[in-house]
This record gives C-alpha cells, sequence and structure tokens, in this order.
C-alpha cells in the first residue's frame, strides 16, 4: 500500500506542478514578463468553471469556457497593459502585482468571499487497500497529454517556430517579417488561457474564493525558477523532481514539510545552476554538437 501512496502522491504533485505552472513558464521564457497576477488568472478559470457548471453546463465543457475566457482576457490585458512592457522584466513585476490586487478585490466585491463550488466528479478508486481520487489520477494523464500538445505547437507549427525566432533573436526575427509584437500577444493569451485551464481544472477539488490562485503561486514560480527559461524542457525535469521530492517529504512527514522541501531545491539548483535544469540540457547539447 505504501508505494501506491507513494505513487499516487508523485501523480497528484507532479499534476499541480506542471499545471499551475507551464502558463507562467510560457510568458516567462518567450516574453521575459515576470505575470505576478498569474495566480488571479488562474482564479478567473477556476470563478467561470464553477458559474458554467452552477449554469447547468457539463464540466468538460465549462472547464473549456474558463480557458477560453481567460484567454480572451489575457489577450485584452497584453493589447491594453502589457505591450508596453516588453523588455522591462521588473517593471512587470509591478505592474502584474497590481492587476492581480485589482482582480482579488474585484471579485470579491463582486461574489463576496466565496463562491458555491461543485463537487469531485468520478468518484475513486480502491486499491490494496487504498482509496484514490479518480479525478485527480485523470489530471495526472492530462497534463502529460498538455506538455506533448504544447511540444508539438511550439515544435511543430509555424506559431511555434515564429515564437521561437522571436524569443531567441527578436530584432532578426523582425527583420525577416515577423510580427514580434503579434507573437508576444499570442504568447501571453495562450499562457493566460492555460492558467484558465489550470483554474477549470482544479476548481471541483477546492472552495472556490477570491484567494483561489494564492495556493498555485509560489509552487508555480519554484517550478519555472528551478526548470530555467525554457519552457518545455525545464517545466516538465522541475515538475518530475521537485514533484518527487514533494511526495516523498508528503508521506514522511507531511505537507508543510513537502513545500518546504521545494524551497530548499529551488535555493540548492538556483546556487548550482543559474539557468536551472533547461540551461544544463542545453548546454550539454552544445557540447555534444561542439558549440
Amino acid at each position: 500500500m505504501a508505494i501506491f501512496d507513494l505513487i499516487y502522491q508523485f501523480m497528484d504533485n507532479f499534476s499541480f506542478l506542471i499545471l499551475s505552472a507551464v502558463g507562467l513558464a510560457i510568458i516567462f521564457g518567450m516574453m521575459g514578463i515576470i505575470n505576478l497576477a498569474h495566480g488571479e488568472f488562474i482564479m478567473l478559470g477556476a470563478y467561470i468553471t464553477t458559474l458554467a457548471v452552477t449554469s447547468g453546463v457539463p464540466l468538460p465543457l465549462a472547464i473549456l469556457l474558463g480557458t477560453a475566457g481567460v484567454g480572451i482576457f489575457g489577450l485584452i490585458v497584453d493589447r491594453l497593459i502589457i505591450n508596453r512592457l516588453y523588455g522591462r522584466t521588473l517593471d512587470s513585476v509591478v505592474v502584474t502585482w497590481g492587476i492581480s490586487m485589482m482582480l482579488s478585490q474585484g471579485i470579491l466585491i463582486i461574489f463576496g468571499p466565496s463562491l458555491e463550488g461543485t463537487s469531485t466528479p468520478l468518484g475513486s478508486l480502491s486499491i490494496a487497500g487504498g482509496t484514490y481520487s479518480t479525478y485527480r489520477i485523470l489530471l495526472f494523464f492530462i497534463s502529460l497529454l498538455m506538455l506533448v500538445v504544447i511540444y508539438w505547437l511550439f515544435m511543430h507549427t509555424k506559431f511555434g517556430l515564429h515564437s521561437r525566432a522571436t524569443m531567441q533573436k527578436h530584432d532578426i526575427a523582425k527583420t525577416m517579417g515577423i510580427n514580434t509584437n503579434k507573437m508576444y500577444s499570442l504568447t501571453f493569451m495562450l499562457g493566460a488561457a492555460l492558467a484558465g485551464l489550470t483554474g477549470g481544472l482544479y476548481a471541483p477539488t477546492m472552495a472556490v474564493s477570491p484567494t483561489f490562485g494564492s495556493v498555485f503561486l509560489m509552487p508555480s514560480f519554484v517550478t519555472v525558477i528551478v526548470g530555467g527559461a525554457n519552457p518545455l524542457i525545464g517545466t516538465s525535469l522541475s515538475g518530475g523532481i521537485l514533484g518527487t521530492v514533494n511526495s516523498i517529504l508528503d508521506i514522511l512527514w507531511g505537507t508543510f514539510y513537502g513545500r518546504l522541501g521545494l524551497l530548499v531545491v529551488a535555493i540548492i539548483v538556483i546556487r548550482l545552476l543559474p539557468l536551472g535544469f533547461s540551461g544544463l540540457v542545453e548546454k550539454k547539447l552544445m557540447r555534444g554538437r561542439g558549440i
């Protein structure tokens, strides 16, 4: 039973870290924008999903509505505010922090301190005397599927080619005819939509309130910092390693020490690998090619 507990805990932690961090990682890796409103974007996805479900919309469709709604909201925010902050990383911290305050307080004023939620679907699964949430197991496979889809999007589509070119050499990409501002807007929209997807997926598992996103903020930033600038390689590696550390500490000593372990690992990685796991992988690949 202990091995099943550990596997289940890893799956739960891995999916939580990947889903909470991938939108933030894409925005930071592709744009250099530190989005402190990421937690509030996740919260908006949870609110849209919950309101849709309580209005009679099936949960899968409600999650898609939350994803699309937050993505459109992110595009509006980019066009009105974020597009003035391209290349101004420190300024983006202050501005997105202000956006996060406005969103959380606005939701509090409109909907109050809490929202009537929905129950976790799909019931539970019994294995070797232990009971495990089927929905949380499903979230693990959704997180894996999302990584595959994002890899395909950035490596095998025109959007991905232009995005990578914009990230690596902005000026050269612009001279080659790529509308870099459009690519930045679409990237921010994608990152916001993924945050909305996370909120929608976790809305049935948690109490929905204006502080809903704060639960995701610290783990998502730790995952991005440990992973490095590459949103594909870095997020996958950091999610796996941090998920393993968190799971072992959760099983042995509880949730508090699991979260504390994430911070300790982050400090060690930043000290030894300033560019994160993705920086280490890219350096080894360059050495292998003789660059």
